[in-house]
């Protein structure tokens, strides 16, 4: 574990329990005295939690072996009983799979940041393979292949970046990374141990991947996860080697991996995929966004409208009253519980270019509406129109452009036009020429790699600079 002297270090000011303060903090930058802090916090919290990870390295490649084939067989299990008509096993809706997508932003938006820490020793030779995952996680600079810019234009495209408020447990991975992202010096083994832990490949990703597909959603973020944390070539493989080249020759081994073993059980703590998505409730989750729309739309509607006698004014003044408001709304026909959305009324208002309140909702609010009015007030199966699978949309954009002579694109497949140069982004905006020039003035590699560093940061390397400047260090490292 870490020495006396970092548990002597002077408090921060930031309470290590409330893991969404820790998180922005240590995403803007904070004293690296927190984050010392908080894994110190977090790791006596993992302490008595469960770990399968064998106690010697001789072992682990057979152990990722073995995890790795339990998973596909399981996988084939699943999709054997899908074939057979069994439902899908996590999302229900696809505003669930939207909330899915939401309540796991705060982990997926800091993806590799764990890894950051070790960049400062690109010229050891035994931490190449954890720089090499790193890279990648970034993409190499290329901007489609970011995971973090891939994310974020995931949760655009659907409505759903609005996460800042998530509950606090939301925020526990996404802090445990930016921690460790800033105390790599001091918390190495622990590092190593959560990197192995996290690269393995979780049944849940290979589902969550096929049930967004055929949501219509696009799992590519996901199923590149599939693909880079495979255990022949991926992260996977390429975790174990970071470990063995890095677990002492001289010094305590056995000490190491103990504490490698604690960094792996950070995994375990806040709310995991599996968690996030089963707490999804339609109407709860229905309920609460409309009271938040409240606090805005109170003062906006006339008073010629009312519902049971009472303005729509004074039925959104108190956000408590919005679960007998929606029921007078049923009462009153302006909404039809368990059948198609376009037979109520009320939807008739916010979806559509000529409804009176287009632009109000997001498209997550909208599916939130949508698949609340079409689930029976009874619990019963929602009446869900079939949507076409995400590689269905995509088939059939390529199609589209395939035929010069059209130009429309499916419902609900975005068009996208890239410059015919795929390198065309470097030269775009000032910052990145005002880069080249640093660049050109530095007197040595060193200074020009803690240059480029520093753009690779967790809340920089997604930005146009931070995309050129891990594109320029790859290139250096080599």
């Amino acid at each position: 574990m870490p020495t006396t002297a970092l548990a002597q270090r002077p408090a921060t000011g930031i309470d290590t329990s409330d893991a969404r303060a820790v998180y922005h903090a240590l995403y803007d930058g904070a004293d690296p005295a927190l984050a010392a802090d908080y894994l110190e916090a977090r790791l006596a919290e993992a302490a008595a939690l469960p770990c399968d990870l064998p106690a010697t390295l001789d072992e682990m490649a057979q152990w990722i072996t073995r995890h790795t084939d339990a998973v596909g067989t399981e996988y084939r299990a699943y999709l054997a009983a899908r074939k057979n008509g069994a439902p899908r096993r996590f999302f229900k809706t696809r505003s669930q799979a939207l909330y899915f997508l939401k309540a796991v932003a705060p982990t997926k938006l800091v993806d590799g940041a764990w890894l950051y820490g070790v960049l400062e020793r690109w010229q050891d030779p035994d931490y190449q393979a954890l720089i090499r995952i790193y890279l990648e996680e970034l993409g190499n600079g290329v901007p489609d292949k970011n995971h973090v810019t891939i994310y974020r234009k995931l949760l655009e495209q659907h409505g759903c970046e609005h996460w800042q408020d998530l509950p606090e447990r939301h925020f526990v991975q996404g802090a445990i990374q930016l921690a460790l992202a800033a105390g790599a010096d001091d918390f190495l083994p622990e590092l190593v141990g959560y990197n192995l832990g996290y690269e393995q490949l979780p049944l849940h990703l290979l589902i969550t991947s096929y049930e967004l597909n055929e949501l219509g959603i696009d799992p590519y973020y996901f199923t590149l996860h599939v693909t880079v944390d495979n255990a022949d070539t991926g992260h996977a493989h390429t975790a174990l080697e970071g470990l063995k080249r890095l677990v002492p020759r001289v010094g305590d081994s056995a000490a190491f991996l103990r504490r490698v073993a604690a960094g792996f059980r950070l995994n375990d703590l806040g709310v995991g995929t599996v968690e996030a998505i089963a707490a999804f409730d339609l109407e709860r989750e229905t309920v609460a966004m409309l009271a938040a729309k409240a606090v805005v739309g109170k003062n906006m509607h006339s008073d010629y409208c009312r519902v049971a006698g009472r303005t729509i004014n004074d039925w959104l003044a108190e956000p408590a009253q919005i679960p007998q408001f929606l029921e007078k709304l049923e009462q009153q026909g302006w909404i039809r519980r368990g059948e198609p959305a376009e037979n109520s009324r009320f939807w008739k208002l916010i979806h559509g270019e000529r409804a009176e309140m287009f632009g109000v909702f997001s498209a997550y609010e909208q599916q939130l509406l949508e698949d609340w009015i079409v689930t029976p007030r009874d619990g019963g199966e929602p009446v869900i129109a079939r949507v076409p699978s995400h590689r269905a949309l995509r088939r059939s954009l390529d199609t589209l452009e395939s035929a010069p002579a059209r130009n429309t694109a499916p419902r609900g497949v975005i068009r996208h036009t890239f410059p015919a140069d795929e390198h065309a982004w470097q030269t775009i905006g000032c910052e990145l020429r005002l880069l080249e020039a640093q660049l050109a003035a530095t007197a040595s590699k060193d200074e020009a790699m803690a240059l480029l560093i520093g753009l690779m940061a967790p809340n920089q390397h997604h930005t146009s600079a931070g995309l050129m400047a891990t594109r320029v260090f790859a290139r250096l490292l080599q």
